[in-house]
């Protein structure tokens, strides 16, 4: 039995505690302008899509002006909207029309840094060491003869030096700054009262304008370890998900940001909420973002980071849950985002996506990759997180079945990875390829409205199979991807014991990870040779076709089952 929190009825508590999101990365879902980058008209005119699929709410990533050197996540501008998306007018007819189709809207915030281009770093770099301007980046001299040398060890996630040297005003080289991501993404410095206030009058300004919530990127990476110590560790790279401690991640001083925060948002109606991007292990890290003072969810990243394996992930499972109960938090389950590689292919070749920073940890042997048993594996995997306590968010193509693209020629690459990394690290552009619509290439298999835009003429090329996975192809068809993930999302709202709330483990044997739910619900997923169903159970859904009587290999199946 795992710990629970007594909890009112489902339609009586916050949104957020059973809430299945769905995130959308802005410049690949749709296109409606014809310029082939996705922009918010292209999500308005989607929002039937998103209703039918069952979907409670959206996740937008940023839609902020931008230069765009790492797609959004460099903001120019955080009370604005990129021209190439649109325009704030857009942006206020989308959040109006999703909450007219009963949809919850959250947007992205990227606080930890700003664009090299924001008017705040441009001051920092025509003005003096020391000076107010400069005060509010993370601006350091550098150690040896004349300061050649960068303040400390710390490293980029992107790869290389975490550090960049400027050219002062006298056209000598002066001064460091601290970059954890790109040098185009400069950090914030969050002991400046200047950098919290802004933050406030943001949070504010979306509030007012209808959206129900935030996504904080890099939420645990905003306030940095006093001195700015070296990182101790036998491999210093500046990973997501660290196996020690780093000076630049989890500080203590992110949750006072946090309760100031969660009192903006408490001060506005209809239940607004903050999730937490924060690559925290173990789960018991994580609950600390949860505190009833603090924020309302935050990402299960170790979920996310797991293997294909029943031990793995139920143990994931019961440590978070077992974490999360002492604080009275739901779980926010997900395999899938714009950072990882896709689960079709992750699951497959036993990638873990908290680590994937090389090119072999990314792609591992595509020679072994079968797609087949992958998308076996991903449904499976899908109805497993549906299922479990909690929320969950999905990402875009997801409900497809897409697989990661492998094949995006090397001068199309456009995350900063490749370039930092020495082009040995081809990033995360093989989970942000443009969805595909229809299965005719005309429009980029319709993901833009204007015909004449092919699949290369798409930011990132879509491949010359890409619409063999589209949603026309799979509209009609119970037994499709998009098929599952409808019907499993309609069970979910019509079964009052899913969401948040307890869950019981069932032992059926090691290959196998078994619970109930309230309502004689169960759900089975197996991952051995192929088991008998339960005596007496009424199959409501299964992730792939059942034989007879028994359950598959790589097959997930939710049933009705009166005697356990």
């Amino acid at each position: 039995m795992t710990k629970s929190p007594s909890l009112p009825p489902r339609s009586e508590r916050p949104w957020w505690r059973d809430a299945v999101t769905y995130q959308i990365y802005i410049r690949s879902f749709a296109d409606a302008n014809g310029d082939g980058k996705g922009d918010i008209e292209g999500i308005r005119s989607r929002l039937p899509y998103l209703k039918k699929l069952g979907v409670d709410a959206i996740w937008i990533t940023p839609w902020y002006p931008s230069p765009q050197n790492d797609h959004g996540y460099d903001v120019a501008d955080y009370m604005s909207i990129e021209p190439d998306y649109g325009t704030l007018a857009d942006a206020e007819r989308l959040i109006k029309e999703a909450h007219e189709h009963g949809m919850k809207l959250i947007v992205d915030i990227v606080p930890n840094h700003s664009s090299d281009v924001h008017v705040w770093f441009q001051a920092a770099l025509k003005s003096a060491p020391g000076s107010v301007e400069r005060d509010r980046y993370m601006f350091r001299d550098g150690k040896g003869k004349d300061g050649e040398l960068p303040p400390n060890n710390w490293q980029a996630v992107f790869g290389g030096c975490a550090w960049e040297r400027i050219i002062e005003a006298d056209g000598k080289p002066g001064q460091w700054y601290l970059h954890l991501f790109a040098k185009e993404q400069p950090d914030l410095n969050w002991d400046n009262p200047e950098v919290r206030e802004h933050f406030v009058d943001v949070l504010k300004f979306w509030l007012d304008r209808g959206v129900d919530g935030f996504r904080i990127d890099v939420a645990h990476g905003m306030v940095k370890a006093e001195g700015l110590p070296d990182v101790v560790a036998a491999d210093p790279k500046a990973e997501m998900l660290a196996p020690e401690n780093r000076p630049f991640w989890d500080q203590d001083g992110v949750h006072e940001i946090y309760r100031e925060w969660r009192k903006i948002l408490d001060s506005y109606p209809g239940d607004r909420m903050a999730v937490a991007e924060a690559w925290v292990s173990p789960a018991s890290r994580i609950a600390r973002y949860l505190r009833p003072d603090e924020l309302a969810n935050s990402f299960n990243f170790d979920f996310l980071s797991s293997p294909w394996t029943p031990e793995d992930l139920k143990k994931m499972i019961n440590r978070s849950m077992e974490a999360l109960a002492e604080v009275g938090a739901p779980s926010s389950w997900v395999f899938n985002n714009h950072d990882v590689v896709r689960s079709v292919d992750r699951f497959d070749l036993g990638l873990l996506a908290g680590n994937a920073n090389t090119t072999l940890e990314r792609h591992g042997d595509v020679t072994k990759f079968d797609l087949a048993r992958g998308t076996a594996r991903a449904r499976a995997g899908a109805l497993l997180m549906l299922a479990l306590p909690g929320g969950a968010y999905v990402y875009q193509g997801e409900e497809l079945g897409l697989p990661e693209v492998r094949d995006i020629p090397e001068d199309r690459l456009s995350d900063p990875r490749w370039e930092m990394s020495l082009r040995t690290d081809r990033g995360r552009d093989g989970c942000r390829v443009p969805l595909p619509w229809k299965s005719e290439s005309t429009g980029a298999f319709g993901f833009s409205n204007n015909s004449a835009v092919t699949p290369d003429d798409a930011w990132l090329p879509q491949g010359p199979t890409w619409g063999a996975f589209s949603v026309e192809s799979q509209e009609d068809k119970a037994d499709s991807t998009l098929g599952m993930y409808r019907k499993a999302l309609s069970i979910r709202k019509s079964e009052a014991g899913l969401g948040d709330g307890p869950m019981h483990w069932i032992d059926a044997g090691s290959d196998v990870i078994a619970f109930s739910r309230p309502g004689d619900f169960v759900c089975y997923v197996n991952f051995g040779k192929a088991i008998a169903l339960p005596t007496g159970a009424q199959v409501l859904l299964s992730s792939s076709p059942l034989s007879g009587q028994e359950i598959p290999k790589d097959c997930a199946v939710w049933m009705r089952l009166s005697v356990l």
